[in-house]
């Protein structure tokens, strides 16, 4: 097998009457359209200001891509032209000879080209139709099907966010988005290898080959020291060999053990081979009725785990652009925070190689949806027969990773048919229950028989309860931010929750290289195009004028608005683990965003973190305290027996204490204990056991302004800003956006210090950080 990489000397032009003429401009492969025009200087950024809607002319273009490139093929061999990723409504011409077309973002394609390529200079083509213009004509052709949002995505598979979210911009985009290649072969190469394993050490590797000839084959399998061989008759295509070893190691999440991965090799008697990576665990999804309803818990090698998750969404909306150093550093901030899974959402794309082995090294689970989301989709020709393929590609390529604990049907879709008025608009048309309920769950079944299936998120486990019934499987609260204030999440006791979260601003930094409105103002015209969310201004001041009534200006809202997503982050989570067992899970919404923009992410589209992830990083901690109205819950999530005294203080604002009461405590590992509170509560309530401390606040009194002595000096690899608190100081945060902090949302006592640690290769005065507009505190928005 030889690989010729086709990623050089390509160009790209509009395809009749376009703004940018007859223009022909280089292009790049992997990528698209609209990151070539940029490069070329035709078009604005579309991530600043307004730029978003003065393109969308681009997506209802059409685009050829062209490249000349030399071959010259041997003698009696194979040589096929391998898309890994075509965007999306395609069509391949190889000198003159059109290939094939393509009508599906999220396949990978292999043609055979033996007949059209030439020796020596070779023309290729390749023009994409507009997605979004045929996914309008699949839609008047199969009849109109609700989906959120303006345009019919789900009449095309595509990236459904391409075409706008409600925190994503609408750039549907067009193009080779990921690698190109003609592969040469002769007899017969490698089509698929599917390692399926369990935790005593038993490796069943499924392969398929392909093969021209009918003669016999061997296949090896290998390993370490470990292999074995099978035979492929004449006519025979497939073949599972089992690797059995001795004392194997298992894999763990991270937090529970190492990520033990043992190196697979698949080789066949042609020459052909191919290289991955395994590891040994089993994976349940317990879903038993029980006193409390249905629980939805994760069993990893015979362990309940607590998943500690975040909704992950396209790192970009170009997807090409995030390569495996950004994920590195997406994947390094989520276990920052305390993470354990990311759910993949099913309104994007099944991720790159890259992001699955990155999980499996660093012990993050993942959750992976089916492709369809907030919609109903059609269930005939010819999107059925993409569909079918597309889930065989996708689980057959992801089958391998030990992080990978769940397919999941899709995001929202029949919850929507219950409770978003579908049924009346959709009369007798298909929606897509078919797909959820027979096709999926049958590939999986088929091709991945080692994890667990669900029918959507949320799912209450059986088709007679209501979808999203809290007391039954996994659920989403999306009641609180839409019509309610965070402190709402106190009213759940659910068993899983797959989303919920509260939108904030993105870090001021990011704000201000993608919105130049002078002067900025908190809803004008640049925040309000990077406001996606349905009613999303209304929704954030009202959030607001529930917690910060007096907020003026820009600076102070933007303040205050991060700060409420950091409590609603708290809020929920503390709660939420509060009830474990009852409650084992939960997945915030979200971890990342795809563009400068107001939105859920604890990070934003620039990378950098937000007041929340500080938050989020506080309530995923492993051993946690958390406070309410009648007691302390203290919260273990840790192998080793957790005891100790609870030291209970009752304070008022101006740090003198009321009561105060000590708590012994056992808390068994992974548990989570309720001791009740002998004391009335002040002002501030104070908990703390050894170094572990939560600080809570009751009866909405206004806070003192802030007092506090402050230094800020540079230090090797970087700076350290220590203040000692006069007054009370809530949330006390450094908003040095492009350094690390170490420490976020601190709340100091009187005569209490705190110590910053500010990571950095910048070189700036040091005072600089203690200006009021950068070293924060909640007290600062007092009224």
């Amino acid at each position: 097998m030889t690989r010729t990489e086709l990623h050089q000397g390509w160009t790209v032009r509009a395809v009749g009457e376009s703004r940018i003429g007859a223009r022909v401009v280089p292009a790049a492969v992997p990528g698209c359209v609209h990151t070539d025009l940029l490069a070329a200087g035709l078009i604005p950024d579309p991530y600043l200001d307004e730029n978003e809607s003065k393109l969308a002319w681009i997506g209802r273009a059409d685009w050829r891509y062209e490249t000349v490139f030399q071959y010259s093929a041997a003698e009696d061999t194979q040589v096929e032209l391998v898309c890994d990723g075509l965007d999306t409504v395609a069509r391949i011409e190889l000198n003159g000879q059109e290939v094939a077309s393509t009508y599906n973002m999220h396949r990978r394609y292999r043609f055979d080209v033996r007949a059209a390529l030439r020796d020596g200079e070779n023309h290729l083509a390749v023009t994409f139709t507009s997605a979004l213009e045929h996914a309008e004509d699949q839609e008047r052709l199969l009849g109109a099907r609700p989906h959120v949002n303006s345009h019919p995505y789900n009449m095309i598979r595509k990236m459904a966010c391409n075409f706008g979210w409600d925190w994503g911009p609408d750039l549907v985009t067009a193009g080779i988005w990921r690698p190109l290649a003609i592969e040469e072969w002769r007899t017969a190469r490698i089509a698929a290898v599917r390692p399926l394993t369990s935790a005593d050490g038993v490796a069943d590797v499924h392969v398929e080959v392909r093969r021209t000839g009918g003669g016999p084959l061997t296949v090896l399998a290998r390993i370490g020291e470990h292999e074995v061989r099978a035979e492929l008759p004449p006519g025979s295509d497939e073949t599972v060999l089992r690797l059995e070893l001795d004392d194997v190691e298992r894999w763990w999440p991270r937090g529970y053990g190492e990520q033990k991965l043992y190196p697979l090799e698949v080789a066949l008697s042609t020459g052909d081979t191919w290289r991955g990576e395994v590891g040994f665990r089993t994976v349940e999804l317990l879903t038993d009725a029980d006193v409390h309803g249905t629980e939805f818990t994760f069993r990893i090698n015979g362990e309940r785990i607590f998943v500690k998750g975040v909704n992950w969404i396209p790192d970009d909306c170009f997807p090409h652009r995030v390569d495996r150093a950004r994920l590195a550093e997406r994947f390094d901030q989520a276990l920052g925070a305390g993470v354990n899974l990311l759910r993949v959402w099913g309104g994007g794309i099944y991720e790159s190689d890259d992001f699955y082995s990155l999980a499996d090294e660093r012990g993050l689970l993942v959750w992976q949806d089916f492709l369809f989301a907030c919609a109903a989709y059609p269930e005939e020709e010819p999107l059925r027969g993409e569909v079918v393929a597309e889930a065989r590609d996708a689980v057959t390529r992801l089958a391998g990773h030990p992080s990978l604990i769940a397919w999941n049907g899709g995001n929202e879709n029949i919850w929507g048919y219950h409770d978003w008025g579908w049924q009346e608009l959709l009369g007798e048309r298909s929606w897509g229950i078919g797909y959820y309920t027979d096709v999926l769950p049958k590939i999986v079944a088929e091709l991945d028989p080692s994890r667990p299936y669900l029918p959507s998120s949320p799912y209450s486990v059986s088709a007679d309860l209501h979808p999203n019934d809290p007391a039954h499987g996994c659920t989403h609260i999306w009641d609180v931010w839409n019509d309610r204030d965070y402190t709402a999440y106190l009213d759940y006791e659910p068993r899983f929750v797959a989303e919920f979260g509260f939108c904030g601003p993105a870090t001021r930094t990011t704000v201000t290289e993608a919105i130049h409105d002078e002067p900025l103002a908190p809803y004008g015209r640049g925040m309000t195009a990077h406001m996606k969310a349905e009613d999303g201004n209304r929704k954030i001041a009202r959030r607001l004028a529930e917690h910060f009534p007096d907020v003026r200006g820009f600076d102070d809202w933007h303040w205050a608005a991060q700060l409420n997503q950091a409590h609603a982050v708290s809020t929920g989570i503390e709660h939420f683990r509060s009830l474990w067992p009852k409650c084992s899970g939960t997945i915030l919404w979200q971890l990342n965003d795809c563009w400068p923009v107001t939105s859920w992410a604890v990070v934003d589209g620039r990378g950098r973190r937000k007041p929340a992830w500080y938050a989020l990083r506080a309530a995923y901690a492993p051993r946690l305290l958390t406070i309410k109205q009648d007691a302390v819950v203290v919260v273990n999530d840790t192998a080793e027996q957790w005891a100790g005294e609870v030291r209970v203080r009752c304070l008022r604002l101006d740090g003198a204490q009321e009561a105060e009461a000590v708590l012994p405590f056992i808390a068994g590992p992974r548990a989570a204990l309720t001791l009740a509170l002998p004391v009335r509560l002040a002002d501030v309530v104070v908990a703390s056991a050894g170094d572990v401390r939560s600080v809570a606040f009751f009866g909405g009194n206004a806070l003192p302004a802030p007092v506090f002595d402050a230094g800020a000096r540079a230090v090797e690899g970087g700076y350290r800003v220590t203040v000692t608190a006069r007054s009370v100081l809530k949330d006390l945060t450094l908003l040095a956006d492009d350094c690390e902090v170490d420490r976020g949302l601190v709340t100091l006592l009187p005569g209490e210090t705190a110590v910053f640690e500010v990571r950095t290769s910048a070189a700036f005065a040091p005072k600089s950080l203690l200006a009021p507009d950068v070293l924060r505190s909640a007290n600062q928005l007092r009224g």
